[in-house]
């Protein structure tokens, strides 16, 4: 069989009557039944898929006793006219917004750090210009967010590519890297010490992340290169707000990243100890599907991340 022209559709005069026979046949089973849902005679229906069968050089349907049957062909047009029929549902949905004013509905995945002050700056700018534009923030690790990706729940998310091997299929624009910083109470002992070394921290209580995570590896492994034992005296968890009251209690010690850890200090919330960390995360970056057409809304939230990234960073 001859390789079909990329842009075969338009020399089949492809319809979007085409698309919704297609559908009705798998859901029906029945050419009659299929051709009635869409007011259509028999022969006229019957017609579409011949025509289309012949253009694409292989059978869509086993005509059956008991009814149609798609064949694995049918099955990849069948899929393929869902697509494109939601795609053009939410074309329009588009259309409709951008007409009342609205720019529709954007949903994006962030990690802790960017969710600090990059993404509010790009929200603000966004609501400059369309303060009726709904935006979904879902604030989670990179490996829960990238999972909603991949499921069409995010138009983009900002974090990391973890696995390499998961990463075919997307687009990686990367911002900026994370260095981390040692935080505590305000008024604890160590703020008023000068010339901190690893070797004065590491005998302290402190609050991590938990074992297996990326950040307590990273942390552990500072210590050990340093020639000296990770702390033993913790209490491991993730939850920011069990970690700040905490800190605010206790001379306990907690490594964070060194933007979100600038926000505390800057709300006089707790304070970051005089010391640099030999210790960061990887960078972080836009990660979107490849094949994924971002709505304009979208691509104005994107390009304001992307605008409010050269500011800062």
């Amino acid at each position: 069989m001859d390789t079909l022209n990329p842009n075969w559709f338009l020399r089949a005069r492809l319809k979007t009557r085409q698309l919704l026979l297609l559908i009705a046949l798998d859901e029906q089973r029945n050419i009659h039944r299929a051709a009635e849902e869409l007011h259509m005679t028999q022969p006229a229906a019957s017609k579409q898929i011949k025509d289309l069968e012949e253009m694409l050089d292989v059978r869509l349907f086993d005509r059956l006793p008991r009814g149609m049957e798609p064949t694995i062909f049918g099955e990849t047009m069948i899929r393929h006219a869902r697509m494109a029929l939601t795609s053009l549902s939410l074309a329009h949905d588009d259309i409709v917004a951008l007409k009342s004013g609205l720019t529709g509905q954007v949903e994006v995945g962030i990690i802790m750090t960017p969710a600090m002050a990059l993404l509010p700056r790009a929200i603000a700018r966004i609501k400059q210009q369309a303060p009726l534009m709904r935006i979904g923030v879902h604030v989670e690790h990179s490996n829960t967010l990238m999972d909603m990706l991949q499921h069409g729940k995010l138009d983009f998310m900002i974090g990391r590519i973890l696995e390499k091997e998961g990463s075919s299929g997307l687009v990686y624009e990367e911002l900026t890297e994370e260095p981390a910083s040692v935080v505590a109470r305000n008024g604890h002992p160590l703020m008023a010490r000068k010339n901190l070394q690893l070797k004065d921290i590491s005998t302290h209580p402190w609050i991590l992340p938990p074992q297996g995570s990326i950040l307590r590896h990273r942390c552990d492994m500072m210590f050990r290169r340093a020639g000296l034992e990770p702390p033993v005296n913790t209490v491991d968890t993730t939850a920011l707000l069990l970690i700040t009251s905490l800190l605010q209690q206790t001379d306990s010690l907690h490594v964070m990243p060194t933007e979100v850890a600038h926000y505390y200090q800057s709300l006089n919330v707790l304070s970051i100890l005089p010391i640099d960390l030999p210790c960061k995360m990887d960078a972080f970056g836009i990660i979107r599907q490849r094949d994924h057409l971002l709505s304009p809304g979208a691509d104005m939230l994107l390009n304001a991340v992307l605008a409010a990234a050269k500011d800062m960073y």
